[in-house]
């Protein structure tokens, strides 16, 4: 391993929750605090004191926690008066935040502070040394956020430098360099933070945005040219186009860079799991498509490759998913091959052998399935039924012989959903009726009411989600709809798919794969019992 130390610094609970619709609790916070403490984050940005009651909250209760290694930050700014520095507001409530360490930001772009503060060059790096130093003499560790720096390294090399040596001289452990408007390249990154190490004693540090889609990339230049803290945020949201992506900087820096990033080097494996909860607490969908964190991460769909794949993961994929804490997953779909399905069948514990035929008349069955609008890589539950049956290992539980909703609303916004079902198991029938919060929920709950009597666990299972897309737009309504549902009993959960040119109809498919798969899981699991 590298023996350079990197240090670990979020902002997700500062710069994270200043993204569009984020919006979190001091309660989240604080989870989330515990969260990044467990990984192993070494700096862990609360938010501004004296900004708004919800993070003065956060920092009154964030001492209560047992933290096990991370260090609680406080973000604020510089005094606003040079003359007044003792008795500036924001100082002071940094202060009383109780936060050990303090990261406050200045201006290091000439044009910023001249422009937008009014200061003079002398003033500016008073503010800067005088607020500094007015932090550290009360006992905190202090860093410095250059605001802007890249670009006030472009437009005046000398003031920025100047500025840094103020926040230096009076007593700052860590100087930031900060890309504030996310619009600089690797080279430029790697090139001014090398000429800043060179001329500094203090630790350097990096704060990059993605306006260009370039801050993991600018993250990782800052390090290979001396930084020696990075800071960003989970999933990497944040202000506009987000934040530097932790979950992206931190295995790249690891597992390519063979770097000391303390605790998070052995809970590396847990990276996926902490990009989740983050997703959870923030009420924000997965990007699926994530680098190291995404379901799709290391997902695979053409055949050529799943064959690749079968024989050495490597071919296609840059690292094993499970150092991240994800897995492999295999798509079916149209582009599938041979190698799919087998890989599909031996993830489900089934083992098709050498039986070439039996996989080729498979796969043109799906191919032909999904040209009719069915899809396979977001109903995994319906595709294993479907092999099961082909290899006759599966029988439908029930058979619906008659279907009726009713749905009415008058201009008063009631609404009314009815349905009938008459479903067949064995040789009985059932013959029941439900009201529900429309159609389709009054379809599931008649279902259920139907077949609780001879599955009494499916009153375990609940609707998750419900997704509907019309298929070949252009017919207009005699279109087909594809009708996607996610199921869940507590333990597991599913999906399945119904196509119909019918809404009703293909609910009501995928609605009897869901049931009939709940069915199928408890009776195996009792075999194994």
């Amino acid at each position: 391993m590298n023996t350079r130390r990197i240090e670990t610094y979020d902002t997700t609970l500062r710069d994270g929750t200043q993204a569009r619709y984020i919006n979190v609790s001091v309660e989240d916070k604080l989870a989330l605090t515990r969260k990044l403490d467990e990984f192993g984050i070494d700096f862990i940005e609360g938010g501004m004191p004296g900004s708004n009651p919800k993070d003065e909250q956060f920092f009154q209760r964030v001492r209560e926690l047992k933290l096990h290694h991370a260090k609680i930050c406080a973000f604020g700014s510089t005094a606003r008066d040079p003359e007044a520095v003792a008795t500036d507001d924001n100082l002071n409530r940094l202060l009383a935040s109780g936060a050990p360490v303090v990261t406050i930001f200045g201006k290091t772009w000439h044009f910023h502070s001249r422009e937008s503060l009014g200061l003079t060059d002398d003033q500016n790096e008073r503010l800067i040394f005088e607020s500094v130093s007015f932090l550290a003499q009360a006992g905190r560790e202090v860093f410095f956020d250059a605001e802007h720096f890249f670009d006030g390294w472009k437009d005046n090399p000398a003031f920025a430098l100047r500025m840094l040596q103020a926040a230096e001289r009076g007593g700052a452990t860590r100087l930031i360099l900060c890309d504030t408007n996310g619009g600089s390249l690797p080279d430029e990154v790697t090139r001014m933070t090398q000429e800043v190490v060179a001329a500094v004693r203090t630790r350097v540090g990096i704060h990059a945005h993605n306006d260009g889609e370039l801050a993991v990339a600018n993250s990782l230049a800052a390090m290979d040219a001396g930084a020696m803290q990075v800071q960003g945020t989970i999933n990497g949201i944040g202000e506009r186009c987000g934040n530097a992506n932790l979950c992206s900087i931190i295995p790249n820096g690891i597992l390519k860079r063979g770097w000391n990033m303390g605790p998070a080097n052995g809970n590396l494996h847990r990276l996926t799991a902490l990009s989740h909860f983050f997703d959870e607490v923030t009420n924000q969908v997965p990007d699926h498509r994530s680098p190291f964190v995404g379901q799709s991460a290391f997902a695979h769909k053409g055949g050529i490759h799943v064959s690749s794949v079968l024989k050495d993961a490597r071919m296609y994929e840059h690292i094993a998913p499970e150092l991240v804490g994800n897995e492999r997953d295999v798509i079916i779909s149209e582009l599938s091959g041979r190698s799919n399905i087998l890989y599909m069948a031996r993830k489900f514990g089934m083992d098709l052998g050498d039986d070439r035929k039996f996989s080729a008349d498979f796969v043109q069955r799906i191919k032909t399935l999904e040209h009719e609008g069915f899809q396979f890589d977001g109903a995994e539950a319906s595709f294993q039924l479907m092999l099961l049956a082909e290899l006759g290992r599966f029988i439908p539980y029930f058979k619906i012989t008659y279907a009726k909703v009713n749905d009415s609303f008058s201009h008063d916004g009631t609404r009314y959903a009815e349905s009938v079902l008459k479903v067949q198991v064995g040789n009985e029938f059932e013959h029941t009726a439900a009201d529900g919060n429309g159609p389709v929920n009054a379809l599931d709950k008649a279902l259920r009411k139907a077949l609780s009597r001879f599955y009494p666990r499916l009153n375990d299972v609940h609707l998750l989600d419900y997704k509907v897309r019309v298929l070949d737009g252009h017919d207009g309504t005699s279109a087909n709809v594809r009708v996607l549902i996610e199921s869940g009993d507590g333990e597991d959960i599913w999906s399945t798919v119904g196509v119909s040119p019918d809404i009703i109809e293909a609910s009501l498919g995928a609605l009897s794969d869901s049931i009939n798969y709940k069915i199928y899981k408890d009776q195996e699991s009792r075999k194994e019992s």
